[in-house]
């Protein structure tokens, strides 16, 4: 089957690699041409715009943006929509708001553009172990997208979902969940390292991923981390957020819905990022002038 992707960053290019091992005609578009060779080795023809990528492929003809959510998405699906004819399939496997996903839906349809939104999960390691996707969207559009879709998963990891948005809203909650799993492992492996066992940390992840309830593929990753660098000594310890968990939260507070572990996860995202935090300098200052408690000077 012929598909179009636009967009070869970490995920594009595994997915367009994916598809290309199991025979699908992958032609694709990124604006870093640096991106070219290793288009190339994994088996994806590179054409030099995104309109090529649209009149290369037959119709009803399937594209999939890959690019970050926002104005890249938005300028990725303007720059394929003017050569997309009625009927063709237009896919956005980003991380966009799922909000944006039922505009763009429903823009795209006024001309008979169908529009999938798809949720995916893998990173990196979907190359090899397929990548879980969650689809939202008109059924039939499905139906045309579904070999792609079943071969870019592994068994049973993908399914349409619902309607438009519903695929990002699945995703979105992922994330969310991600969010706070990623904050718990987190908090236990340091309680782990500043205790007075001298615990092997890679053995500890891998006994857990092994009949323990908290067993899972981010421990088994917990475990690669630490056989790479014990200590960790070579990362610092700030950690960014593509804007899942501030959707997630934000949803939480628009359905009444409480959550505290994905809200304080989030929340303990910014701290990481601060150098130094002006809300502690003022609790130090404040514990001085009410208890004359000692502070420490820069």
């Amino acid at each position: 089957m012929d598909v179009g992707i636009i967009g070869l960053g970490r995920m594009g290019i595994g997915m367009g690699g994916r598809l290309a091992l199991r025979n699908h005609t992958v032609r694709a578009y990124d604006v870093s041409p640096g991106k070219k060779d290793a288009a190339a080795k994994a088996g994806i023809v590179w054409m030099p715009s995104p309109l090529d990528v649209v009149n290369a492929l037959a119709p009803p003809r399937v594209v999939i943006v890959m690019v970050p959510a926002g104005t890249p998405t938005e300028e990725a699906i303007q720059s394929v929509e003017p050569a997309l004819e009625a009927a063709d399939v237009l896919i956005d496997g980003g991380n966009s708001y799922y909000k944006d996903s039922m505009d763009r839906a429903e823009r795209l349809k006024k001309r008979g553009i169908r529009f999938l939104d798809a949720g995916i999960s893998g990173g990196v390691w979907g190359f090899e172990k397929g990548f879980c996707i969650m689809v939202g969207g008109d059924s039939e559009a499905f139906g045309v997208a579904e070999p792609l879709i079943r071969d870019l998963a592994p068994e049973n990891g993908y399914a349409h979902v619902g309607e438009s948005g519903a695929g990002h809203y699945a995703k979105m909650i992922h994330n969310g969940i991600e969010y706070g799993m990623l904050q718990a492992y987190g908090e236990g492996f340091e309680l782990l390292e500043k205790s007075d066992f001298d615990f092997n940390l890679a053995g500890l992840a891998h006994l857990w991923s092994h009949g323990s309830v908290i067993r899972s593929w981010l421990l088994e990753l917990a475990g690669l981390a630490f056989e790479e660098s014990p200590d960790l000594a070579d990362i610092r310890g700030y950690v960014e957020d593509s804007g899942e968990g501030r959707w997630t939260v934000r949803e939480a507070i628009d359905l009444d819905v409480p959550a505290p572990v994905i809200s304080l996860s989030l929340m303990t995202r910014f701290r990481s990022r601060q150098e130094d935090s002006f809300s502690a300098k003022v609790i130090a200052a404040l514990r001085q002038q009410f208890g004359g408690h000692s502070v420490k000077a820069k």
